[in-house]
């Protein structure tokens, strides 16, 4: 319902995922991996796998966030660890899916948008995207709207589907960026 009298559209609730959304989440990464370029994963996770990883990102204090619109999950975003060795722990690598049929009603930017300041709270000073297939325009632009720059392309790093699949690099500072040096009682 539109129009006077209608309830305010609220848009996109964000919260926190809890173990009960992942059934949900699991359902919508799914779907990306068996007909979309962005995973560059070949079949989907179980549960399990999705449970297990969504564990390693609350165990390291990382956000993973869900949107829901209607009353029902309709996309995910998480943070983690760009690379594992000790000189990267102030970089994060951002993780944005929305369920088919919910593109384009602000929930990839509700989602990415509460990622990166929770991350910039955290003392986190830089999230990278490494976004597969250099063709998914929708994404590469959310993270340019959302302030990433492209910092590379690795061509025909990826093959899916039968062919050969780019990998985009964009980033963007969180917080202070690199514009000071982390302090010496830094969790990070």
């Amino acid at each position: 319902m539109t129009g006077p009298g209608a309830p305010p559209d609220e848009g996109p609730l964000l919260r926190d995922a809890a173990l009960d959304d992942l059934g949900a989440v699991q359902v919508i990464y799914a779907e990306h991996v068996r007909y979309g370029l962005a995973s560059f994963e070949l079949e989907p996770p179980g549960l399990e796998t999705m449970t297990r990883r969504y564990e390693q990102t609350a165990a390291q204090g990382l956000p993973y966030l869900v949107a829901e619109l209607d009353g029902r999950i309709r996309g995910f975003a998480q943070a983690g660890p760009y690379r594992p060795r000790p000189a990267y722990r102030f970089t994060l690598e951002d993780t944005v899916y929305v369920a088919p049929g919910f593109e384009r009603r602000g929930l990839g930017r509700r989602l990415l948008g509460g990622l990166i300041e929770r991350c910039a709270t955290l003392g986190y000073r830089r999230m990278v995207a490494v976004i597969g297939d250099s063709a998914n325009l929708p994404s590469i632009r959310l993270h340019e709207e959302l302030g990433f720059i492209r910092a590379g392309l690795i061509p025909s790093v990826g093959f899916k589907f039968g062919r050969w699949v780019d990998s985009v690099l964009l980033q963007r500072p969180l917080g202070e960026g690199d514009a000071t040096l982390p302090g010496p009682d830094s969790a990070n």
